[in-house]
C-alpha cells in the first residue's frame, strides 16, 4: 500500500475514534480535555475533563510550495512542519512559540501565541486559511479553504485561534507560509527603556526592514546593562542599508547570525534569563518582597506600540516594538496592575505561574458584558453540552 494511502487511512481511523469519543461524552455530559503535546498546559485557566489526545491526527496532507500553502493534521508536531518547510526554503513567519519539541500545530492555533516577529509580519490568525473541526455533536465542519480570498461573511476559521479548544476539536489546518528572508541582521544598542522606545517609534516610521525587537535590562550581568536588540530581515540591499543608517544614528554592535540565532530562539520560547523566576538576587531585591503565599508570577501586557514607559516597580522585558511587555510581579497585585495599565489601553494576562493552586483565577482580562454574551452564544452554538476544555478560557464557560 502506498505511504500516502496508508497515512490517509490511519487519519480516517483516528478521526472516527475521536468522533465516537465526542459523541459518547456529549451523551453523558462528560467533560473532555483536548490535548496535543501538552506544552501549553500552563496557559489559561483550569484543566478539566478526561484527556482527548489529538496527536494521532498527524501528518502533512497537502503542501504546495509554489502556492505558499500547507495543510496538516492538527496533531502534527510543529517541529516536523517547520522542518518540512525549511527544506523548501519557507517558514511560519510569525515564529510560534513551541515550549518544547512535543508542540503541535493544533496547539499553536488553539493558543494563538506568536513569536518575536509578530509586530512586523502578523499574528497566527493572519496565516490561518482554513480549518476542519469536530463540534460538540461530533459533526465534522469545514471553514475557510486554501487561498486568502475564501471568506464570505464571518471568518470562523480564525475564530478558533486563541479559543484554547473551547469551541471544538481541530482536526486539520491550512496555513499560509512565506519564503525565508534573503538576508538577516541583528543589531544591539545600549539604551535605557525610554530611549529604546523612542528609537523604535522613530525607526518604525521609516522604510526599514524591521522584523523583531527586544529591550531588556540584563540583571544577570555586572552593572545591569540595558540593551535593545533589533532584528532586520528582507532583501540584502535593504538590510545592509538599514544597518548602516541605524548604527550611524545610534552607536550599536552588529552580531553575526550564528551569535544572534540562539538569542531569538530563546526569546521565542521564553527561555532567556529574564523568564527564569528570580534569576538573580538583583531581581529579587528590585521588586517588592514576595511572601511564600504571594508568589511572583509572569504577566504579559498587550498595549499600543506607542505607549510610554510604564511606571511600575517591576523589571520588564519589551517586545514587538513596544506592543508586548513582560514583567514578574506578585499575584496579589493583579487588580492594581490591571487598573494601572488600563490608562494606556493595555490588557493584562497572567501568563505563567507555578504552584499557586486555586488562586490563579482571572488569568485573562475580564470581558465586557457584550463580549461575555458573544462568548456564551458561540460556546452554545459549537459546544452545546459544554464538554470541551471546560473553564480553560474563562471560568464561566
Amino acid at each position: 500500500m502506498p505511504l500516502t494511502i496508508w497515512r490517509m487511512n490511519t487519519l480516517d481511523f483516528s478521526l472516527r475514534q475521536i468522533t465516537d469519543r465526542i459523541r459518547a461524552a456529549t451523551a453523558d455530559c462528560t467533560p473532555l480535555r483536548i490535548r496535543g503535546g501538552a506544552t501549553k498546559d500552563f496557559y489559561g485557566e483550569s484543566l478539566q475533563g478526561e484527556l482527548l489526545d489529538v496527536r494521532p491526527l498527524s501528518g502533512i496532507t497537502s503542501y504546495e510550495p509554489s502556492e505558499l500553502v500547507v495543510t496538516v493534521g492538527a496533531g502534527t508536531p510543529l517541529l516536523a512542519l517547520e522542518t518540512a518547510l525549511a527544506e523548501k526554503g519557507q517558514c511560519l513567519a510569525f515564529e510560534p512559540p513551541r515550549f518544547g519539541p512535543e508542540a503541535t500545530v493544533g496547539g499553536m492555533v488553539a493558543a494563538g501565541l506568536s513569536g518575536p516577529s509578530r509586530a512586523s509580519v502578523g499574528a497566527v490568525r493572519d496565516f490561518v486559511l482554513g480549518v476542519k473541526l469536530l463540534n460538540g455533536k461530533g459533526d465534522l465542519l469545514t471553514f475557510g479553504g486554501q487561498v486568502m480570498k475564501n471568506v464570505a461573511g464571518y471568518d470562523v476559521s480564525r475564530l478558533m485561534v486563541g479559543a484554547l479548544g473551547t469551541l471544538g476539536v481541530l482536526t486539520e489546518i491550512s496555513l499560509k507560509v512565506l519564503p525565508v528572508a534573503p538576508a538577516e541582521a541583528t543589531l544591539v544598542f545600549e539604551l535605557d527603556q525610554a530611549a529604546a522606545l523612542a528609537r523604535l517609534h522613530q525607526w518604525g516610521g521609516q522604510p526599514l526592514p524591521l522584523n523583531a525587537s527586544c529591550w531588556v535590562r540584563d540583571d544577570t550581568a555586572a552593572g545591569q546593562p540595558e540593551q535593545l536588540w533589533v532584528r532586520l530581515r528582507g532583501a540584502v540591499a535593504a538590510v545592509e542599508s538599514a544597518c548602516r543608517k541605524m548604527t550611524q544614528a545610534v552607536p550599536g554592535t552588529r552580531l553575526n547570525n550564528a551569535q544572534a540565532f540562539p538569542y531569538w530562539e530563546n526569546s521565542r520560547d521564553l527561555r532567556s534569563p529574564f523568564f527564569v523566576p528570580q534569576t538573580s538576587q538583583t531581581r529579587q531585591t528590585a521588586q517588592p518582597t514576595s511572601k511564600e503565599h504571594d508568589p511572583l508570577v509572569l504577566w504579559r501586557l498587550s498595549l499600543p506600540q506607542t505607549a510610554p514607559v510604564l511606571d511600575l516597580p517591576y523589571a520588564q522585558l519589551i517586545e514587538w516594538h513596544g506592543g508586548q511587555r513582560w514583567l514578574w510581579a506578585p499575584l496579589s497585585v493583579q487588580t492594581q496592575l490591571r487598573q494601572a495599565v488600563a490608562k494606556v489601553g493595555a490588557t493584562v494576562t497572567l501568563f505563567m505561574a507555578h504552584d499557586i493552586g486555586t488562586a490563579a483565577q482571572a488569568r485573562f482580562s475580564p470581558l465586557t458584558p457584550a463580549l461575555t454574551l458573544i462568548h456564551q452564544r458561540l460556546k452554545a452554538e459549537f459546544d452545546p453540552a459544554g464538554i470541551f476544555n471546560r473553564g480553560r478560557l474563562y471560568p464561566a464557560f
